[in-house]
């Protein structure tokens, strides 16, 4: 409301999913803006003179200024409210809006504001707004490193993500905040994005007990694992190298080629090491299958030299185009790698309900972990979902590293967990 009153222009636009959601959410509700500015505010729910649209009338030293309250649930109304420039926009929850109405609302304005819960960190909103910011130095610290690390796109000048949780909420009595906490249970979607203030889908989410403070840990952590010969004391240790491969080679959607490196040590312990992927979309000049021999075996060959020897390899068995051009190469050119197809044998259900085991405590700790550096596995594992109208059925996206990382476990998976058998 300051930055409405500093601006020279007298329209303004505030919205929301639809006009009543507006008014119970942000003008009428206590410490709304009718309850913080009293008789400088008048609410034309209905509209009053010229302007016939729901409007907030702002008597400001500057003169009265007009906020728009707008709907956009309904692209219909606002079509039609969008002409010409404006001022301020204000977005409730921009996390839920129609990406198309907040393009063309901030191209229109001189100024936008916007809060948003935590959500799908895949939403366009994410990579086109929200990551383009940075919070000021002074709060970095107050902002959480699951969302520090997702603000990569490029900076724009001037914006500020500001991180709020609910001991921020200075509405709520210390009485009030600790009932919601006590009514909340600890570990679920609602408590990591709500009382937490993280991102992730908050429903349908399939790997849901997957935590980052839990299941990620450092290179350094995972070096601990590197057998040293010099070490008696050391009592676990990698025995056994894998790898995976998944591919799609589309150029006209977020599909990837997917590589993944992974370790299991003599105690059962898995742990995604290394990751890369390619999206043919985003590349100038897309990838073919003798690229990806080349792209693959290159993989192979860094982290045979960093952590271990993954003599056999598991290739998505669907893809016998690229198969061919590995059998190719290695009879042309020898190599020390077995290129085999994926083991499918298993159901996709039940390689699911393996990793949600492993990731359980299980009474001690888990026992599959992932290496910081494995972003693209990681945000997968935060929004691979069922799918709303088929009981039981993943969706088909936000998988090829999830099925990468499967392909590589799937011949080891007796291996993994034995330490907690034992116990």
């Amino acid at each position: 409301m300051l930055k409405v009153a500093e601006s020279p222009k007298k329209l303004h636009i505030l919205a929301a999913d639809d006009t009543g959601a507006a008014e119970k959410n942000i003008i009428q509700k206590d410490l709304g803006i009718l309850d913080d500015f009293g008789v400088l505010v008048e609410y034309k729910g209905n509209g009053s003179g010229e302007y016939k649209m729901p409007h907030l009338l702002f008597h400001t030293s500057g003169g009265d200024k007009i906020i728009f309250v707008v709907g956009y649930g309904n692209k219909r109304k606002w079509k039609d409210a969008l002409g010409g420039q404006y001022g301020c926009l204000y977005i409730d929850e921009i996390n839920t809006a129609d990406i198309e109405f907040v393009r063309e609302a901030a191209m229109r304005s001189d100024y936008l504001m916007a809060t948003l819960n935590p959500d799908d960190p895949g939403l366009d909103v994410y990579k086109e707004y929200i990551n383009c910011s940075r919070p000021l130095p002074e709060w970095a610290d107050e902002t959480p490193k699951e969302i520090m690390d997702e603000l990569q796109e490029e900076p724009k000048p001037g914006w500020v993500h500001w991180f709020f949780s609910f001991a921020h909420n200075l509405g709520l009595s210390k009485e009030k905040l600790d009932q919601i906490m006590t009514n909340t249970p600890k570990g679920t979607k609602i408590w990591k994005n709500k009382i937490q203030g993280l991102r992730g889908k908050a429903t349908g989410l399939i790997f849901s007990n997957f935590e980052r403070s839990k299941h990620v840990i450092t290179v350094k952590q995972a070096k601990a694992f590197v057998k040293d010969s010099n070490n008696n004391h050391q009592t676990e240790w990698f025995m056994y190298f894998s790898a995976g491969l998944d591919t799609a080679y589309s150029q006209k959607s977020p599909d990837t080629i997917s590589m993944s490196y992974i370790g299991i040590t003599n105690r059962g312990t898995c742990i995604v090491l290394d990751e890369k992927v390619y999206n043919n979309a985003v590349l100038g000049t897309p990838l073919a299958p003798t690229d990806t021999v080349r792209n693959f075996i290159d993989f192979l060959e860094r982290n045979r030299q960093e952590w271990g020897f993954a003599r056999d390899t598991f290739i998505d068995s669907a893809d016998q185009a690229t198969i061919t051009e590995f059998l190719k190469y290695k009879r042309l050119n020898g190599c020390i790698y077995n290129f085999n197809d994926a083991w499918k044998k298993e159901q996709i259900i039940d390689r699911i309900n393996n990793q949600l085991n492993w990731f359980a405590d299980a009474g001690s700790q888990p026992c599959f972990y992932i290496v910081d550096t494995c972003k693209n596995y990681i945000h997968e594992l935060e929004v691979y979902s069922w799918l709303e109208d088929k009981d039981n059925t993943p969706e088909d996206k936000n998988d090829h590293m999830v099925n990468s990382v499967q392909y590589a476990w799937l011949p080891y998976e007796v291996k993994i967990g034995i330490g907690r058998r034992k116990a």
